[in-house]
């Protein structure tokens, strides 16, 4: 049977969830449909949708990976929504599926354009009587789906669990000699502000006291060497709060492969720009992290984290917030309100703002929030390098939290699923359940 032809768009929105779900998922839908050949014609768009965190460069990130009919950047999306069809002339049927930032936007334009909508709950689905499917992460957003809406959902997995090494494969019991941090101070713009002076400061405060320490910067997709110049420079005024010296970016040579951020004390950080750098950081002894998809990366890929939310300068730890909040933290008057009630939030909880830590209901991994200083963070780091048991007990932890892969997979065979169910279900009316599949 030849299935008429259709639009599949993955809406995401910042530059986090392009790297560790988009792109995934573009891949392997793209070759699912070029190996079914009833739905090989189906084209694969992805819309960005607005993001305070956005660093300008996603559309053109997504549109390297060259499985796109087309990429919809985020300036665009209110003109598509309002007008989807003098944007462009989309097919009249379709899924749009969510993979990142508000659910509402992903509602909207699957109702806009008349389309089946799945959405990839990671916590939690804020919209299940608009949704067709819902593809939960795990047990804890599919036990969230309220009863009436259950029959619509199933469990595929952790999309960061297929970035694992394969089964069996695991670091060595006792960390490389001499050690290495990996620094990740975020993808996004405000986090960058925070991330790279307070990162920096910590490399020169550990070489101080531990010289053969090693130190490698995965860059994200959306950043580029030379940005890390102009956070980790006087153009940003956080720069010198933390005590970091001043900075140089050498270039690649025969006997350095890699681009290097070197500081005037002598500190030299391996800047890895190309992605992923998965191989890399399975080889780092710990890692220092902030917030976000990256705690999720790392805990995929079972490298032990400490992650660290220094709350010295609230207006932008309250420009980080995601949706609604992190736009709205963009105004002056009102961003200022946004950021103290963010900062409060963080230091009431105390706990589980990192991935591993929300994923076990535990500490799984240590977070350090509140006003904590460079010297604070090396000095820790030094004791954890001096109980290699404790970084493995975290690493074997964080194993046994990633759970088996093929999620992906699974997320796509829901996505060709619905493609095929819509030919025989009119708009407006459900799918069948998930139950009744045969």
């Amino acid at each position: 049977m030849v299935f008429p032809q259709s639009d599949i768009i993955l809406m995401s929105n910042g530059p986090g969830e392009l790297l560790t779900w988009v792109r995934p998922l573009a891949r392997r839908l793209h070759g699912d449909l070029a190996s079914t050949p009833a739905l090989s014609a189906a084209r694969l768009h992805l819309v960005l949708t607005p993001c305070p965190h956005a660093h300008g460069q996603e559309a053109a990130t997504a549109a390297a990976l060259g499985v796109f009919d087309h990429v919809v950047p985020a300036r665009f999306f209110w003109r598509l929504l309002l007008q989807p069809g003098r944007y462009r002339r989309w097919r009249p049927q379709g899924v749009v599926v969510f993979l990142g930032g508000d659910q509402l936007w992903a509602v909207l334009l699957a109702a806009r354009l008349g389309y089946r909508h799945v959405c990839y709950a990671e916590w939690v689905a804020r919209w299940p009587r608009w949704c067709d499917r819902i593809a939960a992460m795990g047990p804890t957003a599919y036990g969230r789906v309220p009863g009436r809406w259950r029959s619509r959902a199933q469990i595929v997995g952790d999309l960061m669990a297929d970035i694992s090494p394969e089964p069996g494969a695991s670091p060595p019991a006792q960390p490389a000699s001499p050690a290495t941090i990996a620094l990740l101070p975020g993808s996004k713009p405000a986090k960058l502000r925070l991330g790279v002076p307070f990162m920096l400061a910590t490399a020169e405060k550990l070489h101080q006291r531990h010289p053969d320490c090693r130190f490698l910067l995965p860059l994200a997709p959306t950043v580029r060497c030379q940005d890390l110049l102009r956070f980790a420079g006087p153009q940003n005024p956080l720069a010198a709060t933390f005590g970091a010296s001043a900075v140089r970016l050498e270039a690649p040579s025969p006997s350095r492969p890699h681009w290097s951020l070197c500081t005037a004390t002598g500190v030299r950080i391996a800047v890895a720009d190309h992605h992923p750098a998965h191989d890399q950081l399975r080889r780092c002894t710990m890692a220092l992290t902030t917030v976000g998809a990256n705690t999720a990366e790392l805990g995929a890929l079972a490298v032990p984290m400490l992650v660290l939310l220094p709350t010295q300068h609230p207006h932008v730890i309250g420009a980080t917030g995601d949706g609604a909040l992190g736009l709205l933290s963009r105004f002056p008057l009102l961003g200022r309100v946004i950021a103290m009630v963010a900062v409060s939030m963080a230091l009431r909880r105390g706990s589980g703002l990192a991935w591993p830590n929300l994923q076990a209901g535990r500490m799984v991994v240590p977070e350090r929030i509140g006003p904590i200083t460079p010297t604070q963070i090396a000095q820790e780091v030094l004791a954890l390098l001096r109980r290699p048991a404790t970084l493995e007990t975290m690493a074997t932890a964080l194993r046994q939290l990633r759970g088996p892969g093929g999620a992906t997979a699974a997320l796509s065979a829901v996505v060709m699923e619905v493609l095929r169910l819509q030919v025989h279900y009119r708009r407006g009316r459900p799918l069948p359940p998930v139950a009744e599949r045969s």
